[in-house]
């Protein structure tokens, strides 16, 4: 069985990661600091960044060995955060607010993607023109999690979607190509590819964040208690991940898309090339905050938005304190701006 370990020791950049040795030993603000980073779901463009950083030495360079322990179905990631088996975990907003109201000590400190990829899908020429539209639909298929997050804001901000449209979400397109009358949750860069590789037809897509839900997606969650011990370690991981995501999405990401093919074998060149031509179009990563601040920036004002409208829709209790779940001090320095090319 293939490892999900994937080290940056490993990645065939033996004279950089020699070269970034040797300046950490004759470094005193550096040590190489072995760290373990467990992802969300397997290796994909959606990723692309981290394995930049492993794939180009970033991560040697700025004193750190990274292992990457990719997600999938069963992987309980966030849970080896918990118990200190991971270092770095790549989360979400909600779940993280949901953790402080558990009283769980976990804090993200980087959110990379400024724009959450959730999408909703629907058939083309059905009079599902816009946002609002999906409410028509009969069938919309979703997971648990779906439902019991962005649904509930759907149905705060917007006027007819229901709990009877539900149906479940089981990773198969199947059930929303039979019936033309539903709409499915996806992500901008996975669903709609093969959608449109098993059918040839581009579905609609309607991006959650542009029609305003607008909690981050893919950030960066550690124990509070590194954060006290270490923070030094910290801000490396996140300045190195920063510089990793511009590299990957303007610089030479040749060798990033080969450790992720290598570390998900049913990966393919089409699937990657279409996740990050959305990823771009659609400032999934490099947009809002971002543009000025650098990649990853995360503020108080988003939490408090998304706080507001889990208590808003009674996902989150009104007394819960925020701010317990997210540190300013890591991001929005500018960090990698001068990468952009």
């Amino acid at each position: 069985m293939k490892s999900p370990f994937i080290s940056s020791k490993a990645s065939g950049f033996a004279p950089l990661i020699a070269s970034a040795i040797a300046f950490c030993i004759s470094s005193p603000a550096y040590s190489l600091d072995k760290v373990r980073f467990g992802t969300d779901w397997l290796a994909e463009a959606d990723h692309g960044g981290f394995y930049q950083a492993v794939a180009d030495g970033t991560y040697a360079k700025y004193g750190i060995d990274v292992e990457i322990q990719q997600g999938g179905p069963g992987t309980q990631n966030r849970t080896l955060l918990m118990v200190g088996k991971l270092d770095f975990y790549l989360g979400t907003q909600q779940e993280q607010l949901a953790g402080v109201e558990q009283g769980i000590p976990l804090v993200d400190v980087a959110a990379f993607y400024q724009k959450n990829a959730q999408v909703l899908i629907a058939h083309p020429d059905n009079g599902i023109d816009e946002f609002g539209d999906l409410a028509k639909l009969k069938t919309i298929f979703m997971t648990q999690g779906g439902l019991g997050g962005y649904f509930e804001w759907m149905k705060a901000n917007f006027t007819g979607f229901r709990d009877e449209q539900y149906r479940p979400y089981n990773y198969s397109v199947a059930p929303f190509l039979a019936d033309k009358n539903s709409g499915q949750q996806g992500l901008i860069t996975a669903e709609p590819y093969e959608i449109k590789t098993q059918t040839g037809i581009e579905p609609k897509i309607f991006l959650l964040a542009d029609s305003g839900y607008k909690p981050y997606a893919t950030t960066i969650t550690v124990q509070q208690k590194l954060i006290d011990s270490n923070p030094d370690l910290v801000q490396r991981f996140v300045n190195a991940s920063i510089e990793g995501w511009y590299n990957y999405l303007y610089g030479d990401n040749t060798s990033a898309n080969a450790l992720i093919k290598k570390t998900n074998p049913e990966m393919t060149d089409g699937q990657i090339a279409y996740a990050l031509d959305k990823i771009k179009t659609y400032g999934i990563v490099d947009s809002g905050d971002a543009l000025d601040k650098g990649i990853g920036c995360l503020t108080a004002t988003r939490y408090k938005w998304l706080a507001d409208e889990m208590v808003n829709s009674k996902l989150l209790n009104s007394d819960t304190d925020y701010t317990k779940a997210f540190d300013e001090r890591f991001t929005c320095k500018g960090v990698g701006l001068d990468l952009k090319k």
